[in-house]
């Protein structure tokens, strides 16, 4: 993989990615993982948060403490094709999808938070990511990164309002 600017077969489009590792060496792996997303063809980093750390949520809460952080990026990979990169930088940390537990453990995630405005409700991809709207380890960097960011979709809205409204829920 080299670094290159989305070609002339395709106009940039900003992404959002979010990505968290809460075994082995968290900060070693996403500062791998992040390395790897600077190399990609076709998708340019502009900006990458201080890591977060955070609990694990959902139904596996016995499990090491998280460490996540966010990536802006402009890319001219379709929504499927930069997944695949998603999975292929998760594979390359460590992480065997085939065994996953969701919400469990793991070395390295890499998920597509949102690609530009792109609606999409599929059985294998949802954008944009359907509970980023949710999780304070998402907003939070987001938000530290462009406080003016906007989530789209229906359950989306400026970031940092998202960001406020769990803080009033107390999550």
């Amino acid at each position: 993989m080299s670094a290159s600017a989305p070609g002339p077969g395709g106009a940039a489009v900003p992404v959002v990615l979010s990505l968290g590792a809460n075994l082995g060496d968290r900060a070693a792996a996403l500062a791998a993982a992040v390395a790897e997303l600077r190399a990609a063809d076709g998708l340019v980093v502009d900006a990458v948060s201080e890591p977060l750390a955070s609990a694990p949520v959902g139904e596996v809460l016995e499990q090491p403490e998280f460490l996540n952080l966010v990536v802006l990026a402009r890319t001219s990979l379709p929504p499927r094709e930069l997944l695949a990169l998603c999975h292929e930088v998760e594979r390359r940390g460590g992480l065997d999808r085939s065994v996953k537990v969701p919400g469990g453990p793991r070395p390295i995630d890499v998920d597509v938070v949102a690609h530009g405005a792109t609606v999409l409700e599929e059985p294998d991809l949802v954008l944009p990511h359907p509970r980023a709207h949710e999780r304070a380890f998402v907003l939070a960097p987001w938000a530290q990164l462009d406080p003016g960011a906007v989530l789209p979709g229906p359950r989306g809205g400026p970031v940092r309002e998202l960001l406020e409204s769990l803080a009033g829920e107390g999550a």
